[in-house]
């Protein structure tokens, strides 16, 4: 059995399904991140395994045990988890004492208390400020403490909710890397919900992407992200080009895919006639002048419609019969003259096709 391990949980509030039957497995050590929308049941999640909430239906085992045996069981369980909350309640002490108050209430004293919590405060940087009152500091500070107090139990499990949601860019990209230093540090098993999906990507063994309370896929990043299994986890994971089609023809599981008069090339064993969405991400889409020989078996002539600068790279919006997402970098885009209206060239492999069943 897993270390963490959920069976049919469901949460409802009145006549509002929140969770609906989340099956989810996670072994000891492991990074999980539980990606999805702003209400789509994260933080619900994350109470549930936390056991501050008991759940409407379904079972939810920590390391063998069934956590609904009895309070003492459940209070046993939850003294070895510790949960970072989105927005952190720090109490009107010092960074020293707050980092403390946990040990203090586990009937830490003295000289190993106090190195211990000189310890955990190196840890998250905050030495400068063991002295200042935690309510005085900035957001990212705040969650810095917060984080130092949860790890100074040392707990086998952390829960952590959006994390970086509430911060600014600069202290969001610390927290990150304290994030990233604890799990090469410890071998705290930690389970984050977070809606930045290259922070998941990132930090994370492996993703679960949550929408609407149902769990709708996880595994690794790159399966989740590359293989999207539904057409609504593709437009969340960022897969700009969804193309809706037919399969008209298949020959050693190399389909053709019919839309709006065009065909695409990919690999799929679905069947000649099923309803199918052709997936492409706009990094894998190559843009040129003039339509050059390669191995990509698609290729489109195409206008385009609209580009902008994001940085380093350029988004380019093109019509090709079907709109198309290209994504090259800016020193390309400006060594092809890229402009609104200017024709080009568009091609993908068959290989960078994902084909998803429509619903």
């Amino acid at each position: 059995m897993a270390f963490i391990e959920t069976i049919n949980l469901c949460q409802r509030y009145g006549e509002q399904d929140i969770l609906d039957n989340i099956n989810l497995s996670i072994e000891r050590g492991e990074v999980f991140a539980l990606i999805g929308p702003t209400g789509a049941g994260k933080t619900t999640l994350l109470r549930l395994i936390d056991l501050l909430d008991e759940p409407t239906s379904g079972k939810i085992y920590f390391d063998g045990a069934d956590t609904a045996e009895s309070p003492a069981v459940r209070l046993a369980l939850r003294r070895r988890m510790a949960f970072v909350l989105q927005k952190p309640v720090v109490f009107n002490l010092s960074v020293y004492d707050n980092v403390a108050s946990a040990l203090k209430w586990r009937g830490m004293r003295g000289q190993s208390l106090q190195e211990k919590v000189n310890k955990i405060i190196d840890v998250v940087g905050m030495s400068d400020y063991s002295s200042r009152n935690a309510r005085h500091l900035s957001g990212g500070e705040i969650q810095r403490v917060a984080i130092a107090r949860a790890l100074a139990i040392e707990p086998e499990v952390l829960l952590m909710d959006e994390p970086t949601a509430n911060l600014d860019p600069l202290s969001a990209g610390r927290i990150e890397e304290l994030i990233s230093n604890i799990i090469r540090k410890y071998t705290t098993t930690i389970i984050m919900a977070t809606h930045d999906l290259p922070q998941g990507q990132r930090l994370a063994d492996r993703v679960g992407v949550l929408m609407n309370g149902e769990l709708l896929q996880s595994g690794s990043a790159r399966d989740v992200f590359n293989s999207p299994r539904s057409k609504e986890v593709a437009e969340f994971v960022g897969v700009e080009n969804i193309i809706e089609g037919v399969i008209a023809s298949s020959e050693e599981n190399i389909v053709t895919i019919a839309s709006k008069g065009r065909s695409i090339e990919a690999i799929s064993d679905y069947a000649v006639g099923e309803e199918v969405c052709a997936c492409i991400r706009p990094e894998d889409v190559i843009l040129s002048l003039s339509r050059v020989s390669s191995s990509a078996r698609n290729s489109f002539e195409g206008e385009i419609s609209w580009l902008v600068s994001m940085g380093p790279l350029t988004r380019v919006e093109l019509q090709c019969g079907f709109p198309l997402v290209a994504m090259v970098t800016r020193r390309s885009a400006e060594e092809m003259g890229l402009a609104k209206g200017k024709k080009v060239f568009a091609a993908f492999k068959a290989t960078g096709v994902h084909v998803i069943r429509r619903n």
